[in-house]
Formats: structure tokens, C-alpha cells, sequence
């Protein structure tokens, strides 16, 4: 593969994952519905659980670093922190979608031992953005985790060359 075919692969790993990344704000900060029930009017939007505002300030910064990452994955100064770095925005990723996906399933089943009701009988449309905000967080997460395996095998393949 030449030098050039790797660079657009790079590149095109990036930006398809700060697509990813954008996606996954846009669906979850537009996600609310509300309910009325025995005449109370309940209104579920992320902004009312922790672990949706994680999810999304998780994004942001993988975002963000998305678009750093794409200004300096030209210099090869910087190649080795492209890669660390990486890894900390893939485990920041991994974290925050564990932490939506745990309060996604009691808002879908709910939990028995604890006496939570499930909520997405009520609030469809709001469970519909979660699930596609949780599915493009995961094509980021799965996106970083190309781009770090990537950057390794660029990083290895020179000690590994084989000399005449």
C-alpha cells in the first residue's frame, strides 16, 4: 500500500468517525417525549439522567479531538500522540456508551428487585433516539478501535520489515 493510500485511509477513518460522533449528539440532545399519566405530564429528554449527559459530553470531546487529530495527522511529529490519544478518546467512547446502554436497559425493562418501572411504553419517541444515538456512539467506539489497530500496524510495520 503506498504512503498515499494510507493517509486517505487515516483520513477517511476520521472523518467518517466524527460523523459518527456528531450523529450521536444530534439524536441524543433532540431526544424527549413526554407522557401524561393519571393527569400528571412526565417529559423524559437526556439532559434529566447523568449517564446521557456523560454520553454526550463524551462525544463532544471525541469530536473535538476528531477534528484536532485531523489537522495534525499530517505531521508525523505527531503520529505517536495521535495514537495514545487514541486510545484514551476509544476507552472515553467505550465508557460512556456502557454508562447510557446500563440506563437504556432499565428504561427499557426496568428493574424488579429495585421497583422500577420501564419507561419506553410510555415514551416511545424518546427510546428511538437513545437506541440510534447508543448505535452511531458504537460505530464511533468500533471506528477508534480500526484507527488505533491501524495506527499500530503503521507504528510496527517498519520493525517487522523484512531486510535482504
Amino acid at each position: 500500500m503506498t504512503t498515499k493510500t494510507k493517509r486517505f485511509l487515516a483520513l477517511l477513518l476520521r472523518v467518517i468517525a466524527l460523523g459518527a460522533t456528531v450523529a450521536a449528539i444530534v439524536i441524543m440532545v433532540t431526544s424527549h417525549d413526554s407522557a401524561t399519566v393519571l393527569n400528571l405530564t412526565f417529559e423524559a429528554k437526556y439532559s434529566n439522567t447523568p449517564a446521557f449527559r456523560y454520553f454526550v459530553i463524551a462525544e463532544a470531546v471525541a469530536g473535538g479531538y476528531s477534528v484536532l487529530a485531523l489537522l495534525l495527522s499530517f505531521n508525523s511529529l505527531f503520529s505517536r500522540l495521535v495514537l495514545m490519544m487514541d486510545v484514551v478518546i476509544a476507552m472515553l467512547l467505550s465508557s460512556s456508551i456502557s454508562a447510557a446502554l446500563a440506563i437504556a436497559h432499565v428504561g427499557k425493562k426496568g428493574n424488579s428487585h429495585a421497583g422500577w418501572l420501564p419507561i419506553c411504553g410510555q415514551v416511545p419517541n424518546f427510546c428511538d433516539k437513545v437506541t440510534g444515538a447508543l448505535i452511531a456512539g458504537f460505530i464511533a467506539s468500533i471506528l477508534y478501535l480500526l484507527l488505533i489497530l491501524y495506527s499500530l500496524h503503521s507504528a510496527l510495520a517498519p520493525l517487522f520489515a523484512l531486510k535482504p
